[in-house]
């Protein structure tokens, strides 16, 4: 793939996120208090998605000049921004999965944890502002002992349910061999959670 080919993918994945980002952030200020504001993940994590599109347009400028590190070879230009990818996964794929938010935008005074309580790599999908928060998981998995077969599995987790009405939290999990499903209560703790039947 040439670098110009590249970048242009580059910035139209990250640029789309980093508008939608920074859109949310522009829209939700106003309403929301100092500190509600900085609960949010991607209030802190934008500055690393800002440098990342600062690093491709440099490179953008570079190459359509045929500047000092054409010199080295398109390769260049790519290696050091997966580099930079690399050494900030963690907070791109959080500011890509907070884009996808449906609370991204959201000012609500709802009893929900929000991203407080949001796993690294999760977004949530729908919330009604009082009754239900569906948070779906990309990459979450858990040992765990099948209670009927006895017979230790890994189990992917699909989604967690959150219920302040009730008291209540719930998660989704399958079986990666089984492809068995489940609905267990959830119980997150400081040091580890905990699930029931």
């Amino acid at each position: 793939m040439r670098v110009e080919e590249y970048l242009k993918g580059e910035k139209e994945h990250y640029g789309s996120i980093y508008v939608d980002v920074n859109y949310a952030i522009d829209s939700i200020t106003p309403f929301l208090d100092k500190k509600n504001l900085e609960d949010r993940k991607f209030v802190s994590r934008l500055p690393v998605l800002k440098r990342y599109m600062e690093l491709i347009e440099a490179a953008e400028n570079d190459t359509s000049k045929g500047g000092f590190l054409k010199f080295f070879g398109n390769d260049k230009y790519k290696d050091l921004l997966e580099r930079y990818k690399r050494d900030n996964k963690q907070e791109l794929e959080q500011l890509e999965s907070c884009s996808e938010c449906t609370c991204l935008n959201c000012t609500a005074s709802c009893r929900f944890d929000g991203c407080l309580g949001c796993r690294k790599g999760a977004n949530a999908v729908k919330c009604d502002h009082v009754n239900m928060n569906v948070i779906f998981h990309k990459n979450f998995s858990l040992d765990l002992t099948n209670e009927r077969t006895g017979k230790d599995e890994r189990y992917m987790v699909l989604a967690t349910l959150q219920n302040p009405e009730k008291e209540v939290r719930y998660i989704i999990i399958e079986g990666v061999n089984s492809k068995e499903k489940f609905v267990l209560y959830y119980y997150p703790g400081i040091s580890e959670d905990t699930y029931g039947e």
